[in-house]
């Protein structure tokens, strides 16, 4: 499932778990470890530099300034290196003990930086490392460095919890996107390896579309209310999206129910309704999985975005080990081409608005399939609409 690895290293209890992780991955897909250790003697420098004015007089003398500079650099940009190996060298003890073949290495800068250059450069497949650093707070949820990790990188991160042990299965979110999809498959090969089950959930909004036309309701006059047809895409929204939605969704998990199959594997699916992120992450305090598994975008997503937001809020909020899963799969849908549309059905399904086309389409071919039609026709669209009336 992945090739090299690359695990980050600070010694913190989240950075072991990380290298634990990826020491299991690695031994069931036979690929190496790279671990790394960033350090700043750079930084630390400048800093040092800063305070001399600071220094009693006697110690800012030139000569004496110098020679406290060269001490301090170098004591420094050694003491640095040497921590770098101790790190390096507990780490590939444990990949030596699992007959891992890794490498350890260290890079000087900014620590999130040199990650995502080393990551970009080597061409790893996964960078593993820990929620929260030598540096975390009491207040924390997430450390800054894995935190710019996760939203910067471009390949799958597995972001680790404290614990190895905590919590059981893989939960894995899905919302028909590419990237969803990409992540039940990497889901389905993780649950392999650490043997658990895998559960699969979609979140819809029900209440959205209500809340904001009940918003629109209070500040159009009658004369916008008419431009806008404000009560006509009212009813269409109650009558067709908001419960059509629902549909659109099971469909979602149908389809990774489908997937599974063709791995031979069988999961658990469970629709949820509310906001997205909020409905994910009560889940899973509730659920308590040992991973979760998210896309690093979704189905709304535009070009250029760097992380969704339903990723980004699971990602800082859950407390379990998180997978943001950057690679897309576009599943085959099921008897999509085997209908055909009249010509006076596209008629009306093109005077639809163009935001609930979609939806509307998927609904009436479902319909149509389930009563062995191979055409839809308009006596069918009104059909459909009819039983979402009642």
């Amino acid at each position: 499932m992945y090739g090299d690895i690359l695990v980050c290293l600070d010694n913190s209890a989240h950075s072991i778990t990380a290298s634990d992780l990826a020491v299991a991955i690695a031994r069931a897909s036979s690929y190496s470890l790279t671990g790394l250790h960033v350090y700043a003697a750079r930084l630390h420098n400048a800093r040092f530099r800063e305070m001399e004015d600071g220094l009693p007089e006697e110690y800012r003398r030139e000569e004496e300034i110098k020679n406290t500079r060269e001490v301090h650099d170098t004591l420094i940009t050694r003491g640095l290196r040497i921590i770098s190996d101790s790190y390096s060298a507990v780490f590939l003890a444990k990949a030596q003990g699992s007959l891992i073949p890794a490498k350890g290495m260290s890079r000087e800068g900014k620590n999130f930086e040199e990650i995502l250059k080393e990551a970009a450069e080597g061409g790893y497949s996964l960078i593993a490392l820990g929620r929260l650093g030598l540096g975390r707070t009491e207040t924390g949820r997430i450390g800054s460095v894995a935190e710019r990790v996760a939203r910067r990188a471009r390949t799958d991160v597995l972001v680790a919890g404290e614990s190895l042990e905590a919590g059981k299965g893989i939960t894995v979110a899905i919302d028909g996107s590419p990237q969803s999809f990409g992540g039940l498959l990497a889901a389905l090969d993780l649950a392999n390896i650490f043997h658990c089950e895998v559960e699969a959930v979609s979140a819809f909004d029900p209440m959205f579309h209500q809340t904001a036309f009940r918003s629109l309701a209070g500040v159009l006059d009658d004369e916008a209310g008419r431009l806008f047809r404000f009560r006509e895409q009212e009813r269409l929204h109650d009558e067709i999206i908001d419960k059509g939605l629902a549909r659109i969704y099971r469909g979602h998990l149908d389809t990774a129910e489908r997937i599974a199959a063709s791995k031979g594997a069988r999961i658990r699916t469970n629709l949820l309704s509310g906001k997205a992120s909020d409905e994910i992450i009560k889940h899973v305090r509730i659920a308590r999985p040992f991973m979760l598994v998210l896309g690093r975008v979704g189905a709304h997503a535009v070009e250029g975005l760097d992380i969704g937001s339903v990723t980004e809020n699971c990602l800082r909020e859950a407390e379990c080990h998180v997978l943001v899963s950057s690679n897309g799969f576009t599943p085959e849908l099921k008897g999509r081409d085997s209908i055909a549309w009249t010509g006076e059905a596209e008629l009306i399904l093109s005077r639809i608005p163009q935001f609930a086309r979609g939806i509307v389409k998927g609904m009436v071919e479902d319909a149509a399939r389930k009563e062995g039609l191979s055409e839809v026709t308009p006596e069918l669209m009104r059909k459909v609409r009819k039983g979402m009336e009642g």
